[in-house]
């Protein structure tokens, strides 16, 4: 690995050039940090030094502080790993330097980075440089005098924008605002800054100090006015982060108080913040995301991935078609195969649907569009199967159907090619069972609507390729998927760990709880809706489906309630044709309906759990909540115990992309973690013995509670059961 360096250049001019490195995006590691002090220092010593250019390698000043330093601090707990920054170095060396110094800025200053350039007396960047401040989606906040520095560079309420969404702006814009003193072509960029900075050494150009600026705050009274409205906004869009009242908090204390005054204040609660569980969560799901990508056996042995430009999607129903368009989105050429013409154009019509949404909401360019729509072609037979890479066979869940349809592909498909199907609950030795080429049988598992989720699940059996699996991986990441790979078992890792979610909903309706409270409590705890209004919008056709595949493979925990088929007798198909456990109008939000009391009271009747008890049975808020999650908790115990994902970190990611559990709490198994394993058993253990079997603790979940060990903690090495991967 590259060293991270600091150096320094004295040229004939008079002018120090600071250089950063620390490949791939100059993060500003503890020994940059020191060096940057250093050099610094140097500067200011030497007499034939009138002013400094700051500066990063290759094209990039810096990506920001290392937030390895993050993960080092969740371990121990000891904030003392955390350098200070923001007062000693920021402010009082780079501010308050002597001689003038100017950020030559290129390619990207985020986070640590852009603070380190707003502490220059002036910026110089090239076009397009990205420049933001994306600390509050780590679960903290600008911790360099970025919460300072920005509203009075910028105008307080842009600088809000872009740090209460984590959004970068470019140069461009950056110039306009005031960010940016001016704008340089690369070629030029050091040149300029040299100069603008004997400019302000000889008094040609101001010497500004960022953090002494008041122009752009505005009067008092006026920016209070916009951090309460920025307040109100966060309460609504991220309630349950209390990192973004923090932040506001902080730039209030500085406009109130002054820069200094923000400054120290930002210091204090930076730290408090970084041993926050929403930190711990946050910080946890960007290293996991990274981790996906490294899978024993498979990318650690030298394959190199094959090419695919070529797929053939069977099936264009709703699936079908979200996967194709994926996929010509990532500019792969597809093959649409349906049944008979009208099915094809339906799921022509649906791609093109897709596409159009996207240019729509400005995230797809118009000409993009049109080449993605040129990749597709409709067939009604196998003839265009013949030069093909890849099947996706994405039709209705029946097995017969599948197995029909791999023997068939085998005899139309090239020898090479991988023959993957988009199942989310059947065992795929059922679906491969009459396929002689076992080693290319993969699950290529999309989360709908396909072309919009980010997970894609790579489901291998005992027998797929690691060459297969390689080359699916790598059309995941060509189509900007999170590709995570699971072992084969019913449900795989996701849809089998969330399959006690919706029975866990169904224990409370049959205890006579209000299902709607159900619904708004696990909204507020941070999922996008409740089970309830996920099963309208699902269609119950599909729940039944599902239903019936895990109460085959998990009899011993299934709670089996009447309440779907109840539904569906009433006329009643959720989002479907109107009506659900809430009545959808087109145009307002879903409305609670009260008419599905009678059919409620009707299943409770048919499966009555406590005879005899009072019902509703008295419950608080928090109980609600552990009664759904907990046994979704105890399910993802099992899969780590059987060796259907690779690390625990994996299903934690999977939860996240696939599944939607809120990012700040760390994904499912973390989540679990930071309760803690023994409140969660002790809990699961009282409610089996008091409503039913669909509770009982796993042996996994039990061990780990008795010996206080995290449920994170890799598996021991003589445990037999990592055969799944």
């Amino acid at each position: 690995m590259a060293e991270a360096t600091v150096t320094m250049e004295v040229g004939s001019d008079g002018v120090a050039l600071i250089t950063i490195s620390n490949p791939p995006v100059n993060a500003l590691a503890l020994p940059i940090l020191a060096g940057l002090k250093e050099k610094l220092a140097e500067a200011m010593r030497r007499d034939d030094v009138k002013a400094l250019v700051l500066t990063g390698k290759n094209g990039r000043f810096s990506g920001g502080f290392d937030i390895n330093v993050f993960q080092k601090v969740h371990r121990t707990g000891d904030i003392s790993h955390l350098p200070d920054v923001s007062v000693e170095l920021v402010t009082n060396t780079l501010e308050d330097a002597k001689k003038p110094i100017v950020a030559a800025v290129q390619g990207l200053a985020l986070g640590g980075g852009l603070e380190v350039a707003m502490a220059c007396h002036a910026r110089i960047a090239a076009p397009k440089t990205q420049l933001g401040l994306p600390e509050l989606s780590l679960g903290i906040m600008p911790g360099f005098g970025g919460t300072q520095r920005l509203p009075r560079l910028l105008g307080l309420s842009k600088a809000l924008d872009i740090m209460l969404t984590s959004k970068p702006i470019l140069s461009e814009e950056g110039n306009k605002l005031g960010l940016i003193d001016a704008i340089a072509p690369p070629q030029d960029l050091l040149k300029v800054s040299r100069q603008w900075a004997l400019d302000i050494a000889e008094a040609r150009k101001p010497w500004v100090r960022s953090l002494h600026r008041t122009d752009k705050i505005g009067s008092l009274s006026e920016a209070c006015e916009i951090i309460k409205k920025a307040r109100q906004s966060a309460k609504r869009t991220a309630p349950n982060m209390p990192h973004h009242q923090a932040c506001l908090d902080v730039i209030e204390e500085g406009i109130v108080r002054g820069g200094y005054a923000g400054v120290l204040k930002e210091v204090k609660v930076f730290n408090e913040l970084v041993l926050s569980d929403t930190a711990k969560g946050l910080v946890h799901v960007f290293f996991a995301q990274r981790a996906i990508s490294k899978v024993p056996k498979v990318t650690d042995i030298g394959l190199k991935a094959r090419a695919v430009k070529k797929v053939a999607v069977i099936g264009g129903g709703l699936m079908g078609s979200g996967i194709a368009t994926a996929l010509i989105l990532g500019n792969i050429n597809v093959v649409l195969k349906e049944v008979n013409s009208e099915y094809l154009q339906k799921g022509i019509k649906t791609i093109e649907g897709n596409v159009r949404g996207l240019v729509a909401r400005k995230r797809l360019a118009q000409a993009q569009a049109e080449k993605a729509l040129s990749m597709i072609k409709g067939v009604l037979d196998y003839s265009e199967f013949r030069d093909v890479d890849m099947v996706i066979e994405a039709v209705i869940e029946n097995v017969p159907l599948k197995q029909k349809i791999f023997s068939e592909l085998e005899n139309v498909c090239p020898p090479h090619c991988i023959l993957a199907t988009n199942t989310s609950t059947i065992d795929l030795n059922l679906v491969g069972e009459k396929t002689k080429s076992q080693d290319r049988v993969i699950g290529a598992h999309f989360f709908s609507p396909a072309h919009i989720m980010p997970l894609l699940e790579i489901v291998r059996t005992e027998k797929t390729s690691a060459q297969v699996i390689l080359d699916l991986m790598t059309v995941g990441k060509i189509i900007k998927k999170a590709p995570v790979v699971v072992g084969n078992c019913t449900g795989f890792a996701v849809n089998r760990t969330f399959f006690p979610y919706t029975q866990g909903a169904y224990v409370l309706l049959h205890l006579g709880v209000d299902i709607f409270r159900i619904d708004r409590l696990i909204s507020s705890f941070g999922l996008p809706m409740g089970p309830f209004q996920l099963q309208d919008l699902a269609g119950y056709g599909v729940a039944v489906a599902v239903g019936k595949e895990f109460a085959k493979a998990f009899p011993d925990r299934t709670f089996r309630s009447p309440i779907t088929d109840l539904m569906i007798k009433s006329g009643r198909n959720g989002k479907n044709n109107g009506k659900g456990y809430y009545i959808y109008e087109k145009g307002s939000k879903p409305k609670p309906d009260p008419q599905v009391f009678p059919i409620l009271e009707e299943a409770r009747r048919q499966v009555n759990i406590m005879p005899g008890e009072k019902q509703p049975i008295n419950i608080t808020d928090q109980e609600i909540v552990e009664m759904i999650l907990f046994p979704v908790v105890n399910e993802a115990c099992r899969v780590l115990e059987e060796g259907v994902v690779v690390r625990a970190s994996d299903l934690d990611v999977a939860s996240v992309l696939g599944m939607s559990f809120p990012s700040y709490r760390g994904g499912i198994v973390f989540w679990g973690d930071l309760v803690g394993a023994k409140h969660i058993y002790t809990s699961l253990k009282k409610w089996s013995e008091k409503y039913s079997d669909f509770y009982k603790p796993s042996r996994f979940l039990e061990e780990r509670a008795k010996n206080g060990v995290p449920l994170s903690a890799p598996l021991s090495a003589s445990t037999s059961s990592r055969a799944r991967l």
